[in-house]
């Protein structure tokens, strides 16, 4: 997760703490909202070094993004 954290604290221009305090926020939402296969998934994700994973969970999260009724821009 410290490398998901640096990322997010650089985007958002806020502290690597408060940057894992945002994305455990965050993660714990999910879990709560998703089905526990893909919850579990998820927290698998974040319990990695996430520096070669980015990709695939950019992916997810663009998917998600149908089932959780976003609309697609377009």
């Amino acid at each position: 997760m410290a490398t998901l954290a640096q990322l997010v604290a650089e985007k958002a221009g806020i502290t690597e703490s408060q940057a894992q305090m945002a994305i455990k926020t965050v993660a714990d939402f999910l879990k709560e909202k998703l089905p526990a296969p893909i919850a579990g998934q998820v927290e698998g994700l974040l319990a990695t070094d996430v520096s070669g994973v980015a990709g695939a969970a950019e992916s997810m999260m663009k998917g998600l993004g149908g089932f959780m009724g976003s609309k697609k821009e377009g």
